[in-house]
C-alpha cells in the first residue's frame, strides 16, 4: 500500500464452474458458463465485485495483536527483520506496500495458511522491523531482503505476492540472476517506482513535479519533515486516506488505522518516510517485466488513484496478457489500491488457482492456470463455500485432474 504523502493521481450449493487458457501459444481463454462475448478472447479479465461476496468474516481475519505475538526475527545485514510462518505446504511470501506491515494481511494469512505455509515479512523501514536512523532505502535494497528470506528462511521454491512497492520488489526480485528459488509471482497494483516521480510519462505527474520537487526540499529539513509526518499519521488523517484508496469503505477499520499508526510511532520512522519520498524511484516494472518467464498473474482494482488503469503503469500491465503468454491480468471492478485488504476473496481465489503449478516442466510448458471465480457472471456458480473453492483447487493441483 502507498499511503497520500505525498500528491497522488487520481447462493447456490451448485460446484463452481471453471475456465482454463489450454496453452502458452495462444493468448484466448476457454470459459466455461455464460461470461459474454467481450472477453472470451482476452486474458484479461472484468471481475464485477458486486456479483461477489463481502469480504470474509471476522472469522477468517485474524487479531494484528495476535498476528505480531507469533512472529519471529530474522538477522539480515545486522537489522532485525519481523516476519511471520503459518502454515503447512508450499510456500507464500506476502510483501507489503509503503506504510503497512504483516498486519495489513490479516484477512489472507487465515485462509491461505489452510494448505500453504504463508510468510509475511516486515520490509526493512516498516512494521516491526528495523527503522535504522539514516538508512538510504532503496527498491533494490527491498528486493535483495527478499531474495536472502527465500535462500536463509523459506529455502523452497516460493509465490511471491506483493502489493504496491511490494509488488515492485517482488518484481526486481524475480529478475534477478539469483531469483532461483521465486516460482511465481502475484501482483496487486503494482507501482510504478517507489515514488510518484518514476511515472514522468503521465501527464498528471508531470503538472505535479514542480509541487513534488518542492516537497522533497521541504522534506530535508527536519523541522518541517517531523511536523508534516506527525500531521499525515494521526488517526483522522490515516483514516481519510484509506477511504480514499479502498473502494469497499467497511475495510477501513479501526484496525486498519492501528495497523499504519503504531509502527509510524516507531522510532526511525520519519527517516524512513523521508528517504522514500525523496528517494531514487527505482527499476520500473516497464524494463522488468519482459526478463520474466515465471507465471504472473496481475490483479488490478479499477478504483486505484495512485496507479491508476488509465495511467502509463496501468496501461502497461493491462497490455502484457496479449504480449506475454505468461501474465494473466485480472481487473477487479469497484476495488482501490489494496485488493487483499480490500476484497479478500478475490485474492484468494485468484492467487491459490493461478499460480500453484504441479511441477517445474509445467512451468516451461503451461501459461498460468486461470482463476476459480465463484460469481453469478460465471453461469450462475455463486456463494460456493471458499474453503471448499480452495480444497477443490488443491486437489486438482496435486491429482493433475483436467476439468473441462
Amino acid at each position: 500500500m502507498a499511503l497520500a504523502f505525498i500528491p497522488s493521481i487520481s447462493s447456490s450449493s451448485s460446484p463452481p464452474r471453471f475456465f482454463t487458457s489450454p496453452s502458452p501459444s495462444s493468448p484466448s481463454v476457454h470459459f466455461y458458463g455464460s461470461v459474454g462475448s467481450n472477453i472470451s478472447n482476452s486474458t484479461t479479465l472484468l471481475v464485477k465485485s458486486s456479483n461477489l461476496a463481502a469480504p470474509e468474516s471476522s472469522r477468517s481475519s485474524l487479531d494484528p495483536g495476535e498476528l505480531y505475538e507469533s512472529c519471529k526475527t530474522w538477522r539480515w545485514r545486522g537489522h532485525s527483520i519481523n516476519f511471520l510462518a503459518k502454515g503447512n505446504g508450499p510456500p507464500l511470501l506476502l510483501v507489503h506496500g509503503f506504510g503497512a506491515s504483516i498486519g495489513h494481511w490479516r484477512r489472507n494469512i487465515g485462509v491461505l495458511a489452510d494448505g500453504y505455509t504463508v510468510y509475511a515479512i516486515d520490509l526493512l523501514g516498516f512494521g516491526a522491523s528495523d527503522k535504522p536512523e539514516g538508512f538510504s532505502y532503496t527498491m533494490e535494497t527491498w528486493a535483495q531482503l527478499i531474495l536472502d528470506f527465500m535462500d536463509e528462511v523459506v529455502q523452497k521454491p516460493t509465490v511471491l505476492v506483493g502489493n504496491s512497492v511490494g509488488s515492485l520488489a517482488c518484481v526486481i526480485a524475480a529478475s534477478e540472476p539469483a531469483s532461483r528459488l521465486v516460482k511465481g509471482l502475484v501482483l496487486l497494483n503494482c507501482a510504478g517506482g517507489m515514488n510518484n516521480k518514476a511515472i514522468v510519462d503521465d501527464w498528471r505527474i508531470k503538472l505535479l513535479l514542480p509541487l513534488l520537487w518542492l516537497f522533497d526540499f521541504l522534506l530535508r529539513q527536519r523541522v518541517i519533515a517531523s511536523a508534516l509526518f506527525e500531521r499525515v499519521k494521526q488517526r483522522e488523517n490515516l483514516k481519510n486516506v484509506l477511504l480514499s484508496v479502498y473502494g469497499n469503505k467497511e475495510a477501513v477499520d479501526d484496525d486498519l488505522v492501528e495497523i499504519i499508526k503504531k509502527p509510524a510511532d516507531d522510532e526511525g520512522a520519519l527517516d524512513a518516510f523521508v528517504s522514500v519520498v525523496t528517494g531514487p524511484p527505482g527499476p520500473s516494472p516497464i524494463s522488468l517485466m519482459p526478463k520474466i518467464s515465471l507465471p504472473v498473474l496481475v490483479l488490478w482494482g479499477d478504483q486505484d488513484p495512485f496507479t491508476p488503469l488509465d495511467g502509463p503503469v496501468g496501461k502497461y500491465f493491462s497490455s502484457l496478457p496479449s504480449q506475454l503468454p505468461n501474465i494473466n491480468l485480472y481487473v477487479l471492478e469497484g476495488v482501490g489500491h489494496c485488493p487483499h485488504d480490500d476484497r479478500p476473496n478475490l485474492v484468494h481465489e485468484s492467487t491459490v488457482s493461478s499460480v500453484e503449478l504441479r511441477s517445474d516442466a509445467e512451468m516451461e510448458a503451461l501459461e498460468v492456470t486461470k482463476s476459480l471465480i465463484a460469481s453469478d457472471s460465471f453461469g450462475g456458480a455463486v456463494d460456493w463455500p471458499e474453503t471448499k473453492s480452495l480444497q477443490l483447487v488443491r486437489h486438482c493441483m496435486t491429482t493433475s485432474v483436467q476439468l473441462q
